[in-house]
C-alpha cells in the first residue's frame, strides 16, 4: 500500500513539472520573440504607391525587425501626418505640400525618408494629336486640373516659369470621371502614372490609340511626393525604433520592386486589389519602379533636398503658405551605417 502511494506521489509530481515548466519558460520565450507594435498610416489607399510596406508585412521583414506593424489606408480624413500628432499613429506617408503645410502651422512633423524620386503625378494625352516639346507648346491646349490640387500647383508653377498666362490655356475641372478625356474634350489629363496610367493607356491602346505623358519634372518642376514621416519627439526618443521600422520598410521596396520578385510582388497587389486584373499590377510595378528608382545609382529612400526647397518656394510663391518654413531642416535622413 505505502508502496502504491509512493508511485502515485512521484508520477503525480512529474505531471505537475509537466504543467509547470511550460509556463516558466514562455516569458523567456516570449521575450526573445517581443514585437514593438507600430501603426503606419498610409496617404491613400492599398495600391501599388505603398507595394513595398504590403510586401514588407506579407513576407514578415516587418516581423524580423522585432515589429508588428499595422498599416492603415489614408484618405481625406485619414491625414497621417494629424494622427502622429495626435498620437493615432507613429509613421505615415505625406506628399511634401502636407509636411510643409503642417511645419507652417508649427508641427514637429519630420521626414525620415522619400519614396518617389519623381512624382507620379503626370499629365496623359494623345501625341497623335498634340505635341509637347517644351512647356509653351501648353498653349492653346485645353488642360485638365483639380482645383485646389497637387496638379494646379504643379502646373501654375510650370506656366509661370515659361510666362504663359491663364488665357493662353483653358483649364478643366477635373472630377473622377474620365470620359471628358475619352471623348477628347480635353487634350491633357492628370493621373497618377504607375495607378491610373497604365489603365487609361489600355483602354485606349485597345481602341488604337497611342498615350504619351507630360512629366513636370522633365521640364524642372520636381513637386515631391510621398515620403516617410514620424514626429521629432519619437525620433528623438526612439531611436532605435525608427531605425528598425525605415530599415524594414524600405527592404520592403527593395525586394517588392526586384524584378525577380515580380511574381511575389503581384501577388501581395491581387490580395488587396483583387479587381485589377494581374497584367495590368504588372504595368503598374514596372512603373512604379522607375518613379522609386529612376537610375540604378538612386538608394531607394534618398531624400532630394533640392526637390524639397523647390516645392517650398512654389508653395511660396503661389501663396500656399505665408512664410518660409526652412523645410530643408525637417528632413532627418536615417544613417544606418555599413551594415
Amino acid at each position: 500500500m505505502r508502496r502504491s502511494n509512493l508511485m502515485y506521489k512521484r508520477i503525480k509530481k512529474s505531471f505537475l513539472l509537466i504543467l509547470i515548466l511550460p509556463v516558466m519558460t514562455a516569458p523567456a520565450w516570449g521575450d526573445s520573440y517581443a514585437q514593438d507594435k507600430i501603426i503606419y498610416r498610409l496617404k491613400w489607399l492599398t495600391n501599388v504607391s505603398v507595394v513595398g510596406a504590403l510586401y514588407a508585412d506579407a513576407h514578415e521583414i516587418f516581423k524580423q525587425a522585432g515589429l508588428l506593424v499595422e498599416i492603415k489606408s489614408g484618405g481625406p480624413e485619414r491625414d497621417a501626418v494629424r494622427e502622429l500628432e495626435l498620437g493615432y499613429a507613429d509613421f505615415g506617408e505625406a506628399s511634401a505640400d502636407q509636411v510643409i503645410r503642417a511645419r507652417a502651422k508649427g508641427s514637429p512633423v519630420v521626414v525620415i525618408a522619400q519614396l518617389f524620386q519623381v512624382n507620379p503625378l503626370q499629365w496623359i494625352y494623345r501625341p497623335q494629336e498634340i505635341r509637347i516639346a517644351n512647356v509653351s507648346d501648353l498653349k492653346g491646349k485645353v488642360i485638365g486640373v483639380t482645383f485646389g490640387g497637387n496638379d494646379e500647383t504643379i502646373l501654375r508653377a510650370l506656366m509661370a516659369g515659361a510666362h504663359i498666362a491663364d488665357s493662353d490655356a483653358r483649364l478643366f475641372s477635373v472630377r473622377y470621371d474620365y470620359t471628358p478625356f475619352y471623348r477628347r474634350q480635353v487634350h491633357m489629363w492628370p493621373v497618377y502614372r504607375n495607378a491610373q496610367g497604365p489603365i487609361i493607356s489600355q483602354h485606349l491602346e485597345k481602341a488604337g490609340e497611342k498615350t504619351a505623358y507630360f512629366n513636370p519634372a522633365d521640364f524642372g518642376v520636381k513637386f515631391v511626393a510621398n515620403s516617410v514621416v514620424t514626429g521629432s519627439k519619437t525620433l528623438q526618443e526612439k531611436p532605435d525604433l525608427v531605425k528598425r521600422f525605415l530599415k524594414a520598410l524600405l527592404e520592403g521596396w527593395r525586394e517588392s520592386l526586384a524584378p525577380e520578385n515580380q511574381a511575389k510582388a503581384v501577388a501581395v497587389l491581387q490580395k488587396f486589389d483583387p479587381g485589377t486584373p494581374r497584367s495590368i499590377h504588372e504595368q503598374q510595378l514596372d512603373v512604379t519602379r522607375a518613379l522609386i528608382r529612376p537610375t540604378a545609382d538612386v538608394v531607394i529612400g534618398s531624400i532630394d533636398e533640392a526637390a524639397w526647397a523647390q516645392t517650398e518656394k512654389i508653395m511660396l510663391d503661389q501663396k500656399l503658405i505665408q512664410k518660409p518654413v526652412d523645410i530643408t531642416s525637417a528632413l532627418k535622413p536615417i544613417d544606418f551605417g555599413s551594415k
